[in-house]
């Protein structure tokens, strides 16, 4: 399968906003209905996020399988942790993976993607979202904390720092 990554345009909101439905789905029937609710994230959060080049679809085949947010710079729920980051470089932070299962491996494509625009990665999840958990540490993130959301519900904060050859 040829797999392709981009940036998400506002022609792709109807195919991303299907993955986000068929994602809470999967959470729910994973034991985690309460992450993304039955709404989140918004659309309202969808349309800034392409409108500030942020969102990306992962197409295989011609097809949109998977999206993700990535945001390079501070991001404000990271500035206090219970706990501790690995380090106070600067770093991206990847928000709101979600896949529909047409496209195999969403989470390392997209952390691949991420890395070679900037090593230092943060991302948070929901404590009851074990898939997601799994995967993280699987490609090599730490558990760094607890950071708190912008409705102040806790989300398990990770970190990975991709090292170069050279290093």
């Amino acid at each position: 399968m040829h797999v392709t990554i981009r940036k998400a345009g506002h022609s792709d909101l109807a195919d991303i906003l299907g993955i986000y439905a068929y994602a809470r789905e999967q959470m729910r029937r994973n034991g985690n209905p309460t992450q993304w609710g039955s709404s989140q994230p918004s659309q309202e959060i969808l349309t800034e996020d392409i409108n500030n080049g942020n969102l990306y679809v992962i197409c295989g085949n011609g097809q949109t399988g998977g999206v993700f947010a990535f945001l390079t710079g501070d991001e404000p729920t990271y500035q206090v942790i219970a706990g501790s980051w690995l380090n106070d470089l600067p770093y991206g932070t990847l928000h709101r993976v979600a896949g529909n299962g047409t496209v195999c491996g969403v989470v390392e494509r997209c952390i691949a993607y991420c890395g070679s625009i900037c090593p230092n990665i943060r991302v948070d999840t929901h404590e009851r979202n074990v898939v997601m958990r799994h995967l993280l540490e699987k490609n090599g993130f730490t558990e760094c904390g607890i950071i708190y959301v912008r409705d102040h519900s806790p989300r398990i904060a990770y970190q990975r720092l991709i090292k170069y050859e050279s290093e």
